[in-house]
C-alpha cells in the first residue's frame, strides 16, 4: 500500500519558512514547557500568504476551514486534559498544510513522530552531556511531555516526504 506524497510545490514554498518555525517551537517547548504564541502566529500566516501559491484556490479555501476545525478539536482535546493549548494552537496553525493530503499518512506521521520523539526526548535527558548541556530546560522534570517537539517533527516530515521518489 502506497500512501499519496504531498506536492512538491508545497514542500517548495513552504519549507524554507516552516522549518525556523518548528526548530523554535521544539527548542521552546523543550526549554519552557510553552510553545510562543508569537511561533503560533508566524504559522498561522503562512497559509494565508503562501498557501495560494502552493495549492489550488480550493483546497487553499479548505485549509482555512481545517483551521478552524483541528483549533475548535484541539481546544477540546484541551479541556479534558489531552493537549497543552500552546500544542493546540500550533497544530490549528499548522493544519492547513496537510489540506488534500492522504489520511493514512498523515496519521502514521503523527504516530511516528510521537512515539518517536517520546522516545528521544526521554534517552536525552538520562545522557549526562546532553543533560549538562541542556541544565535549565523545563521538559526534563517535568511529568508532561513537550507535544510541540512531536507536531514540528511531524509537518517537517510530511513537507519532507514530498521529495520521496514516487513509484
Amino acid at each position: 500500500m502506497e500512501f499519496a506524497l504531498p506536492p512538491v510545490r508545497l514542500a517548495l514554498v513552504f519549507l524554507p519558512f516552516v522549518i525556523p518555525i518548528c526548530i523554535w517551537v521544539a527548542w521552546s517547548d523543550m526549554k519552557f514547557m510553552k510553545i510562543p504564541n508569537k511561533a503560533v502566529l508566524a504559522m498561522a500566516a503562512l497559509w494565508p500568504l503562501l498557501g495560494w501559491i502552493a495549492l489550488p484556490l480550493h483546497l487553499w479555501l479548505w485549509g482555512f476551514a481545517l483551521l478552524a476545525i483541528v483549533l475548535v478539536a484541539g481546544f477540546l482535546a484541551n479541556i479534558v486534559g489531552l493537549f497543552g493549548a500552546g500544542d493546540a494552537k500550533f497544530a490549528a496553525a499548522m493544519a492547513p498544510v496537510f489540506v488534500g493530503g492522504d489520511i493514512r499518512l498523515i496519521a502514521a506521521l503523527y504516530a511516528a513522530c510521537s512515539l518517536a520523539a517520546f522516545a528521544a526526548h526521554r534517552a536525552m535527558k538520562h545522557i549526562p552531556a546532553f543533560r549538562a548541556a541542556t541544565p535549565d530546560w523545563k521538559s526534563w522534570t517535568s511529568k508532561k511531555f513537550p507535544m510541540g517537539l512531536a507536531l514540528a517533527g511531524m509537518l517537517l516530515f510530511y513537507l519532507l516526504a514530498a521529495f520521496l521518489p514516487k513509484g
